[in-house]
């Protein structure tokens, strides 16, 4: 069973999906860097900024995985789930089905909470796992072309 109180359970859950989050999000970020480094060099310079723009996105992506906006966020930004959303009432953290451990709560108890596991699904995990797909399958196929033009020659 949870050893400690409810307190302890919602950060150690948020923590884990914080990280969680902020793994995938750099993952996505360096498959879509290199992907553009390998796919595209001909735009030589341009992408050579690309490592400026990796740096500045890895220090954001911490923040970006864990606060939401305001009510002034556009609709896809309150559609994006953050790791802070349970915390503010929009889904919610629990002790796992065993008990041992504290994470999301699977078993959404309203339509709100429904929506939240949809949106973390489809934004958080669907959408960063199918760029990182394409962008591994475009790198392969260059490679692929590359590679048989060498062979032409």
């Amino acid at each position: 069973r949870w050893l400690f109180n409810q307190a302890v359970c919602t950060l150690y859950a948020f923590c884990g999906v914080l990280f969680g989050l902020c793994s995938l999000t750099s993952l996505t970020v360096l498959s879509t860097v290199c992907c553009l480094k390998v796919c595209y060099p001909a735009y030589g310079r341009c992408w050579d900024a690309l490592s400026d723009l990796y740096l500045h996105l890895s220090v954001n992506i911490t923040p970006f995985s864990s606060f939401s906006y305001g009510p002034d966020t556009p609709l896809l930004g309150k559609l994006c789930p953050r790791a802070i959303s349970p915390l503010a009432e929009w889904g919610s953290y629990g002790p796992e089905p065993y008990g041992t451990a504290c994470c999301i709560t699977w078993k959404a108890s309203s339509t709100e909470a429904t929506l939240y596991i949809l949106a973390l699904f489809i934004f958080c995990y669907l959408l960063p796992c199918l760029l990182i797909l394409v962008s591994y399958s475009l790198i392969l196929w260059t490679v692929r072309v590359s590679r048989r033009a060498v062979r032409q020659h």
